[in-house]
């Protein structure tokens, strides 16, 4: 629920009026008990000062009318620490025709959230009496959620407490994408792969429109086509295989291992022929395979290496970072990976220029200069609007990448000491990982997710189908039993909440409820 307060009820908790200030706190209390978030309109900033500058004179505070203005901006400022701000739209200043132009802008304001999930908290008579279920006092909002139990968990991923870390710089960001309207391929594209590139440590960066597209546009730059054959892990989401399949090519999978569920490169040798292109290798869960007991293989039989990093951005291997592994290194922003936009979106990187200009040109139709195709490609741009929100929340993503492996290490320290039965995710000593998924074995794994979702804890599982075991692979000819470590995971694995805003006191819930399904 998102609560939105009216000038006054900020005026009456600021000011400290009798009762009705009192009422608006209780209501604020109760909104934080039960994870509400609570808005502040800044189109209102002037009237709130004038508002409750009107109100200390009011209550006959001795002072100059400097002093007063200060006091007020003092008070104002501590109020909204805690405070999201709900940004005024262009349209909500087409007003003039109602008698209270202030109060016109909120009820605007609120239109634009979807349904019922928003509430304006004032005591204003003309508001009030616009008999709106969506304009209600603080009392009435006490009475309604008072008996209201809090959610044990929030949010499988939390967009929403990250976007609230986040939202002047995205707002920001985007209000530049809409003045100099360069919808595609704009200066934000430009920036953000150098930026990226310059993250993951690599001379080429080429930003593409999902994290799918980039897969595509590497085996196509690679000359990957029908007889061909691409080896790969059947763990994974479908994607993977899915685009070595459209181009014609056979998906040869090959068994994980156990402890990290990534390609086991002691099997992946026996799977090359003389058809094999290239070998496809995916980080699974935010953890990078062994890359170089992978890259000294495909040397030795002259084949180039793409690294499925879509789970994995952020994570480093031997002092590297992901993306930067091998030949092409492959990554998605589809909004609940490590780093995420709010659409879809991906990047490829490489220090090969060769492959790096054709990685381009395949992006946009296989274009090298303006209407002349050197070659065939696709519609793969990333819009400007993405990389623009993607350039903002890369700043804050160091602090994301250091909270994901305190809440994945926390998760591992309490389970193992409490639960010894969950197998808790592995991660070598010289890697580390960005718990894309947090992620463990269980056994009985439908009942105790069943208990959890009884509990309010949301869960996954990622994969429940092997690749191989998908009715769109059956005609390549793999059977049950082809890959059974694989196999063995997709039956256990389940996924708990994870992401860099999970309280403490969440996973506190998570681990106590699952130890208790598990123990039960």
């Amino acid at each position: 629920m998102n609560i939105l307060l009216a000038t006054d009820i900020v005026v009456d908790i600021c000011a400290s009026r009798p009762e009705v200030g009192a009422q608006a706190a209780r209501a604020l209390r109760l909104a934080g008990a039960l994870g509400h978030r609570v808005w502040l309109y800044v189109g209102a900033v002037p009237v709130l000062e004038a508002a409750l500058v009107e109100a200390l004179k009011s209550q006959g505070v001795a002072a100059s009318d400097s002093a007063i203005r200060s006091r007020a901006r003092v008070l104002l400022k501590d109020f909204v620490r805690d405070k999201q701000w709900l940004a005024a739209l262009a349209g909500e200043g087409d007003v003039f025709d109602a008698d209270d132009l202030g109060a016109a802008q909120l009820v605007a304001a609120v239109a634009r959230f979807a349904g019922d999930d928003i509430l304006l908290l004032t005591h204003d008579e003309g508001l009030l009496a616009r008999q709106d279920p969506r304009i209600q006092t603080p009392a009435d909002y006490a009475a309604r959620f008072s008996s209201a139990t809090p959610p044990a968990v929030g949010a499988f991923i939390d967009l929403k407490a990250q976007q609230d870390h986040l939202r002047p710089a995205i707002e920001r960001s985007i209000h530049t994408v809409l003045h100099h309207g360069q919808y595609v391929l704009g200066p934000e594209v430009v920036a953000l792969e150098a930026r990226l590139a310059d993250y993951v440590g690599v001379e080429h960066c080429v930003a593409a429109a999902s994290g799918t597209d980039t897969l595509l546009i590497a085996l196509m730059a690679l000359g990957v086509g029908p007889g061909d054959e691409v080896v790969t892990t059947p763990f994974t989401f479908i994607a993977t295989g899915e685009m070595i399949a459209f181009l014609g090519a056979k998906p040869v999978f090959v068994d994980i291992d156990p402890k990290t569920y990534n390609l086991d490169p002691a099997q992946v040798e026996a799977a090359i022929t003389p058809r094999t292109r290239a070998i496809m290798p995916v980080s699974l869960y935010g953890q990078c395979p062994e890359m170089d007991a992978i890259n000294a293989i495909a040397a030795r039989h002259g084949l180039p290496v793409v690294e499925d990093a879509a789970q994995s951005f952020g994570a480093t291997y031997r002092g590297r970072r992901s993306g930067g592994l091998s030949t092409i290194g492959s990554t998605s922003f589809f909004p609940a990976k490590p780093l995420g936009g709010y659409g879809e979106g991906g990047a490829l990187f490489t220090d090969d220029a060769e492959l790096a200009k054709a990685l381009r040109e395949i992006r946009v139709h296989g274009q090298d200069r303006r209407y002349h195709h050197a070659r065939i490609g696709l519609n793969g741009r990333l819009d400007t609007l993405q990389a623009a929100i993607l350039l903002a929340k890369l700043d804050h993503f160091d602090w994301e990448v250091e909270r994901r492996a305190e809440i994945g290490a926390r998760y591992t320290a309490w389970l193992n000491e409490r639960c010894p039965d969950i197998l808790t995710p592995h991660v070598e000593p010289h890697a580390t990982s960005v718990f894309a998924q947090y992620t463990v074995q269980v056994t009985d794994r439908d009942r105790i997710a069943k208990a959890l979702g009884e509990a309010g804890i949301p869960t996954a599982i990622h994969y429940p189908i092997p690749l191989h075991g998908q009715p769109a692979f059956a005609p390549y000819g793999y059977r049950q039993g082809d890959f059974p470590v694989a196999e063995a995971a997709a039956q256990r694995v389940m996924s708990l909440p994870m992401h860099p805003d999970l309280p403490e006191q969440d996973q506190r819930r998570i681990v106590d409820a699952l130890c208790a399904a598990v123990s039960g």
